[in-house]
């Protein structure tokens, strides 16, 4: 059956199509990330099997060496730099079992290319060393014959071949070539030649002088030409000064060497270990707004956002070992396992270097056992290497016999020993140093109720239960000897409210559950110290997860969760001002107008005393309070704030005399109009409750302080002018201004009637205007404000028309001869106002504002009462004049 991948494509990423032949080899560009991807599946490969991870694999230009060997479901992202770009090609193959197909071409070979260039050059008399001997002063030197190395970085030769030109600088004429060094090959974007042929130098340079000055230039074989450096110049490693004095006649052929490189782990490298888990996620199961709702939070995920322990790398040292038979070198299935599982991690982790450490019994004879134990290292060797792992790497050793001995009288011989008790020293050991993983401990917060006490069964919630799972959880592979890895989870509870100790709690399973509480009980005394619950101590619960991969170092918490309270504060204000400007004025005398004189003689009063006693009559209600354990915990603190609200009555009273000054104002111009008028200005009357409490907001790891905040002022301010319609036509006609002052005696005629049998009319017109705001659920969360309710700042202005006659008394009956009460009430009321209000709220698309225009319609209201004696009646109208109506303008979106 053919199974597994056909073909790979590039998807993503800059390429030079003219040095690419498309399914067989590509030249991409340098300093990006070119993203490759299944092209093609071979036919029997099934749904499922396509869904698995990918082994990418990034080998030599040979495809003997593996560079670089990882899984993924997302392709495969290479990066190569401009010391990486020139002739030479990887070749990068994809498969199911990260087994290469050495048959087929399923791969692709990939070049860089950018503009050749020599970034570096330096002379150095040890390889691979960081000291130049170059010098201007010219006391810095070697003498002929001695032994020198040629360094260069470079950028575009990777896998090129050059010509190296040795220059001798001269005083009078021009400068000469002395040698030529041909096939040069830069290997990993490095020159490293060993010079062992200086003192031939010698005989090429005419007129020598006492210390000479030598220089290189550098010419590509393929096309030709000299290659420059960054700053344009094509000459190189200036100077190498050479002193006229010979230390040796050797002339050995110079030699082209790979780059000194020490291996060391990659501190930054991801990491692919097999021993591994990938996702942890945490569910928790709340209740709002009387609906079940479960939230899973991505506490863990593949690495993402970890931090790194700063400082000191955290290193590790893995020992493995596989056993052989007496006097054989065969590797059995045994130990092919381990191999097979060591060097999967080794081609993930391509910076390590490897020891390896063969060994003999001490049956036969110790120089045969010598060479037994280098050829079991060198087998094991030669397994990697088959493998693909880079055999520089690999160090092998063979170390003997264990306990060595040569008996002379033959007595190490296999007759005289049981070969079973030599076992164990038949055996090759495997070490090698990795830097093992270790990040800062993730925090997870959470809100939970009080831990139940044995008091608690039924008033109290239960634990919060947590439901934490790990998926991709897997230690078979786990490449350490002893030690290793287990499939397992544990939970340090520190309970540092509640347990007499830490407790310990371990899982087998990937996914369980876990009660947790928090330290604050239904008997805590002052839990005013919660009154800002992210600044408590929470209760503490350390989640151990542990692998190769991630979080190897299992004395460190994997995840703290941190369970505080579910405590929720509410802080409730409300203000009213209980005094009333009602002023009055070109009242007629009369009992008609009693009610207007009344109320201003009233307000008055009270003003006077408010300003004598420095007292205003305010009516202010603070109250504070909290609840936990589901709400099923309360706590009231109101009574504290007593003293405060006497304070703040004070201050207002202070200041209140402003807005009499205002009515005071607006008296003394009323007057001037002889108009029977009054005034009032409404104080404003102010609303406020404030929540506070700790919140997941969507998926956050940690809590955020969610404020809610409810805010009226209703109105901010308002006033009236209320005119008696009728006294307002007597007044009118009294002064002739309909010519027509009898009909005023009429009309008071009638009114001085009706209040003698104990009636009264009143016809009067109040116009009010009034501004309010109201903020409904404004929320604070993290700092930033959110608008979850509207805000509608509005305002009205209207008027309310009132017909009122009332009649009452008593008469005698002439045929019962007895007096009898009777009462009749008549009122016909209409009222309209237009008004509008500004509205800021959002919705799906975000913040936006809205203005509304209203006007109330025209509604008019009857009522007719009468009683007499024992007889009672009334009737009630009511008719719509005009309609009600709201126009709301277009969102415009902030």
């Amino acid at each position: 059956m053919a199974k597994g991948v056909k073909k790979i494509k590039i998807i993503k990423g800059n390429y030079y199509p003219k040095m690419s032949v498309v399914g067989q080899r590509f030249t991409i560009v340098p300093n990006q990330d070119v993203t490759f991807q299944v092209a093609e599946w071979l036919p029997d490969t099934t749904a499922e099997e396509k869904k698995k991870p990918v082994i990418w694999t990034r080998q030599t230009n040979d495809r003997k060496i593996i560079i670089y060997q990882a899984p993924s479901t997302n392709g495969y992202k290479f990066f190569i730099d401009k010391q990486y770009c020139g002739s030479y090609n990887y070749y990068i193959e994809a498969s199911l079992s990260g087994k290469r197909d050495t048959k087929n071409n399923v791969g692709l070979y990939v070049r860089g290319w950018c503009e050749p260039k020599i970034v570096t050059s330096k002379w150095t008399t040890q390889r691979g060393s960081k000291t130049s001997i170059k010098n201007k002063d010219k006391n810095n030197y070697i003498s002929y014959g001695h032994l020198v190395y040629l360094n260069l970085t470079t950028e575009g030769l990777n896998g090129n071949n050059l010509t190296i030109e040795l220059w001798n600088q001269q005083a009078a004429k021009k400068d000469k070539v002395v040698h030529v060094y041909t096939d040069v090959q830069v290997i990993d974007g490095e020159v490293n030649l060993k010079i062992e042929n200086t003192y031939s130098w010698m005989a090429h340079v005419d007129n020598i002088q006492n210390v000479e000055e030598f220089y290189i230039k550098v010419k590509d074989s393929s096309s030709g030409k000299y290659i420059k450096d960054n700053l344009g110049d094509d000459l190189h490693a200036i100077y190498l000064n050479v002193k006229n004095k010979v230390i040796t006649t050797n002339a050995n052929v110079s030699k082209n060497q790979t780059p000194t490189k020490v291996y060391k782990p990659d501190v930054n490298a991801q990491r692919y270990e097999p021993c591994k888990f990938e996702v942890i996620k945490i569910s928790e199961n709340d209740t709002k707004e009387g609906k079940a709702v479960v939230t899973t939070v991505p506490v863990f995920d593949n690495g993402k956002g970890l931090r790194k322990i700063a400082g000191q790398v955290l290193e590790e040292k893995i020992y493995r070992t596989i056993y052989y038979k007496f006097d054989s070198t065969v590797i059995d299935k045994d130990g092919e396992a381990v191999l097979n599982n060591v060097l999967k991690f080794l081609l993930e982790h391509k910076d390590s270097t490897i020891n390896l450490s063969g060994y003999a019994c001490v049956i036969g004879k110790e120089n045969y056992n010598k060479g037994l134990s280098q050829r079991r290292s060198d087998i094991v060797k030669k397994f990697f290497a088959d493998g693909g792992l880079d055999p520089r790497r690999i160090i092998s050793v063979g170390k003997g016999e264990i306990d060595p001995t040569d008996d002379k009288l033959g007595r190490d011989n296999i007759k005289y020993k049981n070969e079973k008790d030599y076992e164990t020293n038949r055996r090759v050991d495997i070490s090698f140093t990795f830097n093992a993983h270790d990040a800062h401990t993730i925090i997870y917060e959470v809100v939970a109720p009080s831990k139940p006490t044995a008091w608690d069964k039924i008033v109290v919630p239960v634990k919060k239960e947590l439901t934490i799972d790990i998926t991709g959880y897997d230690t078979k592979a786990c490449f350490r000897g002893n030690n290793k890895h287990k499939k397992q989870s544990y939970i340090v509870d520190v309970g540092q409210a509640i347990d007499s100790g830490d407790t310990k709690k371990t899982f087998d399973t990937p996914s369980f559950s876990y009660p947790i509480y928090s330290d604050l009980t239904r008997f805590t005394i002052n839990p005013i110290k919660y009154i800002w619950p992210s600044a408590t101590n929470p209760n503490q619960f350390h989640l151990h997860v542990h692998s190769c991969r991630f979080f190897s170092n299992d004395k460190r918490t994997t995840i703290l969760i941190n369970a505080y309270p579910d405590i929720k504060w509410e802080l409730a204000f409300e203000f009213l001002i209980n005094v009333s400007n009602y002023k009055a004025t070109n009242m007629p005398p009369g009992n008609i107008y009693a009610k207007h004189q009344e109320k201003s003689r009233e307000a008055g009063y009270k003003r006077w005393r408010m300003n004598e006693t420095g007292k205003i009559p305010i009516s202010i209600g603070v109250g504070l309070a909290a609840e936990w354990n589901g709400g099923v915990t309360k706590r009231s603190f109101t009574n504290e704030f007593s003293d405060r609200i006497q304070l703040a009555a004070s201050f207002i009273a202070r200041v209140i005399g402003i807005l009499q000054d205002v009515i005071n104002f607006a008296q003394s111009t009323a007057k001037t109009t002889g108009i029977p008028v009054a005034f009032d200005i409404r104080y404003p009357k102010l609303t406020f409750v404030g929540k506070w409490y700790l919140e997941r907001q969507g998926t956050n790891k940690v809590l955020g302080t969610t404020g809610e905040i409810n805010l009226g002022l209703k109105p901010i301010i308002g006033a009236e002018v209320i005119i008696d319609i009728l006294g307002c036509a007597i007044t009118a006609l009294s002064y002739g201004l309909t010519g027509n002052p009898a009909a005023a005696k009429l009309i008071d005629k009638f009114r001085k009637g009706i209040e003698k049998i104990g009636g009264a009319v009143t016809f009067t017109g109040t116009f009010y205007g009034e501004l309010e705001i109201e903020m409904e659920a404004l929320k604070i969360i993290g700092g930033k404000v959110s608008i979850d309710g509207k805000t509608t700042i509005g305002g009205k202005m209207g008027v309310k028309i009132v017909l009122a006659i009332e009649v009452g008394g008593k008469f005698n009956s002439n045929k019962q001869k007895k007096i009898i009460d009777f009462r009749a009430e008549a009122r016909l009321e209409g009222e309209a106002f237009f008004g509008g209000d500004f509205i800021i709220n959002s919705d799906d698309k975000g913040l936006y504002y809205q203005p509304v225009i209203k006007f109330s319609g025209v509604i008019i209201t009857g009522t007719v009462e009468g009683e007499v004696g024992w007889w009672k009646s009334s009737f009630k109208m009511e008719e719509k004049a005009l309609d009600k109506s709201e126009y709301y303008f277009e969102k415009h979106y902030i």
